[in-house]
């Protein structure tokens, strides 16, 4: 976790208090990703080129994904490609992005022409918040006939019932779209690029923009950052084959499930993709509680890993879903929750319903929700915390903890155990 190169530091998602100007200073590299659309890629290249930023600060690298020839680029435009393995974008936004310079990324489809304005007005909240990622407008025409298409309804509505993102919640990276895309270089490094294991249409975008919000990005969409695609939206195309269609469809939805964990993309019962919620109990609770509580537990989460000390992993180890940890300070980056968006600390062992395990955290779901939840007895006692992981990101990040608010409920369905509570006589029914 590495603090940004500059800017201030906001509390939640509220980007909109910063000043709505670019630095002078400022240098953005644009990457567009081509396969096999020579004639799109020069109308792009051609609208780059008339942008009213700098010139001398742009940079504009070419990445292609596989064209059987070279796509031809004009001077002072670089060129990288990768073999053809299938489609690739995410690889090639990566190989682009490797090649440039700038404080800022740009990322552009090849068959989407920027309007004057889009570089000034995308690149300015990520020159002036590192932590920000941004998506422009993207709008459909058919040149052909020079008709403006509808934009798609499903994003208009999401850009809207978020106020621009600025009430962006867990699930607001289905309204990020790559084609139109900005982001510090500092944040794409940090977040790891996108995931070159998609290999196939779709999901990568929203794969990237989950795994940005749960390290801290504050997601804003600009509307003045205007692009334009030659032919209506992909979802709105009719593609003549209905049996193919339902397949890829059915592809792209598990390839995200097995990638982003949050509720509306997620199963609720498959082991599929990243736990939600990740675990962790206290190392001091003597064994017996520990197994009646990670017994309960997952009864009520079947999605839930659990990443404990070593001495109480070891009791569970048969169970996949149990991971050993030398400490609770390493769970940030432990394989487990590199994907989660929710940890759960256990500080009591507790019994209870499937309700009282997981209704408080669902208190971390939505606009302006908490950063964290605790979860007290009657008296008070602590019981269970739960996490957002982009909240305890970015605590880090900043060394600081109002950066997110924090909820105490009392517990309700759930009950504490007595310390020396005994499995056998849990199980067998006698205690």
């Amino acid at each position: 976790m590495s603090r940004p190169p500059g800017g201030p530091v906001v509390r939640g998602n509220l980007w909109h208090e910063v000043p709505d100007a670019l630095p002078d200073d400022t240098t953005v590299s644009v990457v567009v990703t081509h396969y096999e659309q020579q004639a799109e890629l020069d109308r792009t290249l051609d609208a780059i080129a008339r942008q009213t930023f700098p010139a001398a600060r742009l940079e504009v690298v070419v990445a292609d994904d596989g064209s059987s020839e070279a796509p031809r680029v004009p001077p002072g435009v670089s060129l990288v490609r990768q073999e053809d393995r299938g489609f690739r974008a995410a690889a090639a936004r990566n190989l682009g992005a490797r090649h440039t310079s700038g404080d800022v990324l740009v990322f552009l489809d090849a068959d989407t022409a920027p309007e004057p304005d889009f570089v000034a007005h995308l690149a300015r909240l990520p020159a002036v918040l590192p932590e920000a990622v941004v998506v422009g407008r993207r709008r459909h025409v058919d040149l052909a006939t020079g008709t403006i298409l509808a934009d798609p309804l499903w994003l208009l509505q999401g850009h809207a019932n978020s106020r621009d993102l600025l009430d962006a919640d867990e699930t607001s990276f289905r309204y990020v779209i790559s084609a139109v895309l900005a982001c510090s270089r500092w944040f794409f490094e940090e977040t790891g690029g996108f995931d070159e294991t998609f290999s196939t249409y779709g999901g990568e975008d929203w794969e990237w923009a989950h795994r940005a919000w749960t390290h801290g990005a504050l997601l804003a969409h600009e509307a003045r950052a205007v692009a334009w695609h030659d032919g209506p939206d992909r979802a709105g195309r009719a593609q003549g084959d209905e049996v193919g269609d339902a397949a890829r469809m059915l592809s792209e939805t598990l390839a995200i499930a097995r990638r982003v964990p949050v509720p509306g993309v997620a199963p609720t019962g498959l082991l599929l993709g990243p736990p939600d919620p990740v675990v962790t109990i206290d190392p001091t609770l003597p064994p017996d509680a520990v197994v009646v509580t990670a017994d309960d537990l997952l009864a009520s989460m079947p999605r839930a890993q659990l990443v404990l000390a070593d001495h109480h992993a070891l009791l569970l180890r048969a169970d996949q879903r149990v991971h050993a940890v030398g400490s609770t300070a390493e769970l940030a980056d432990h394989a487990a929750a590199r994907s989660a968006w929710r940890w759960l600390h256990v500080h009591a062992p507790v019994t209870g319903s499937a309700d009282g395990w997981r209704v408080p955290g669902d208190l971390l779901r939505g606009p302006g929700a908490p950063g964290r939840v605790e979860v007290v007895d009657p008296e008070g006692r602590p019981l269970l915390v739960w996490h957002s992981l982009r909240a305890v990101r970015r605590a880090a990040r900043w060394s600081r903890d109002d950066l997110d608010p924090v909820r105490t409920v009392v517990a309700d369905g759930l009950a504490a155990l007595a310390p020396d509570v005994e499995v056998a006589a849990r199980w067998g029914g006698w205690a």
